[in-house]
């Protein structure tokens, strides 16, 4: 797996302000937002794209554009919702799908619990979003489910990560034959004794849209 840190003013910037304790929800959705598109234009370099003949209004020449079929993007429910206005603004043609995951606090272990995906990703090139990767779990089972059903190439994009995540994912994902990335915006410390990234900027979910 190749790993990307994403080292920029800007994002360093709103990462501080997403960390604070006192940002509040509609301040950490706004910046959240904002981040993503940054990450986005780097998680995005390697995107397919095809030639295409156009005429401009001085000449005709030649471009590029998206390839087909059409990357697909994938927020990991429920946190990684708010990722997914600020993937989709740099990529507006690109399709959605939603997968359902939930960490066991006991065991930190992944469970799927919901999959509105096509049935069949072959040769799509996917992009998932999850604002943490902290023990690597979950996202190591995502990548497994979108692989299982055909996915060729993957870029997870997360706003923190920590290296105990970063030594999981790189470990179960040993045996894939695809290209799998990793772009986010810091590599944390540690994790904690439980399962949090420090210093981290606490749960995600819970800072976008509250305690339920």
């Amino acid at each position: 797996m190749r790993v990307h840190v994403a080292d920029h003013p800007l994002i360093a910037h709103k990462l501080t302000a997403l960390r604070d304790r006192e940002t509040d929800s509609p301040t950490f959705r706004r910046l959240a937002d904002e981040l993503v598109t940054l990450l986005a234009y780097e998680a995005t370099r390697e995107v397919r794209v095809e030639p295409v003949d156009i005429v401009t209004p001085v000449a005709p020449t030649s471009g590029i554009r998206l390839a087909s079929p059409k990357p697909l993007v994938v927020p990991i429910l429920r946190a990684g919702l708010g990722m997914l206005d600020g993937m989709v603004r740099l990529l507006p043609t690109a399709e959605v799908g939603f997968l359902g995951m939930v960490r066991n606090e006991e065991t930190l272990e992944a469970h799927t619990y919901a999959n509105r995906l096509p049935e069949d990703l072959d040769a799509r090139q996917c992009y998932l979003l999850d604002p943490m990767l902290a023990t690597g779990g979950t996202l190591a089972a995502a990548i497994h489910y979108l692989v299982d059903r055909g996915a060729d190439d993957i870029t997870a994009l997360c706003l923190l990560a920590a290296p105990e995540g970063i030594k999981r994912v790189e470990q179960e994902l040993s045996g894939l034959k695809i290209p799998v990335t990793l772009v986010t915006g810091a590599i944390d410390e540690k994790l904690n004794e439980q399962g949090y990234i420090v210093p981290g900027l606490g749960d995600a979910g819970d800072r976008l849209y509250g305690i339920v």
